[in-house]
């Protein structure tokens, strides 16, 4: 039983923290955009330019994921 957590190996451990720590972050940067495109009085168009420049890069660690979960890894 050494080498665990609460039945939980630091790998486990490890993943899960990634997982749903980096999501948590990922909704606050979401809310931090949005608040961003209010505070600015952007518009629709605006904020939609917003979204899709400042979220690109959480869309690679969302598709990580997916091709995990696809390909069963």
């Amino acid at each position: 039983m050494e080498g665990t957590i609460f039945g939980y190996t630091e790998g486990q451990i490890a993943q899960f923290g990634l997982t749903f720590g980096v999501g948590a972050f990922i909704l606050y940067m979401l809310f931090i955009v949005f608040n961003l495109a209010r505070e600015s009085k952007a518009g629709k168009f605006g904020t939609f330019i917003l979204f899709l420049v400042l979220s690109f890069g959480m869309l690679g660690f969302l598709a990580k994921n997916v091709i995990k979960w696809v390909l069963g890894l």
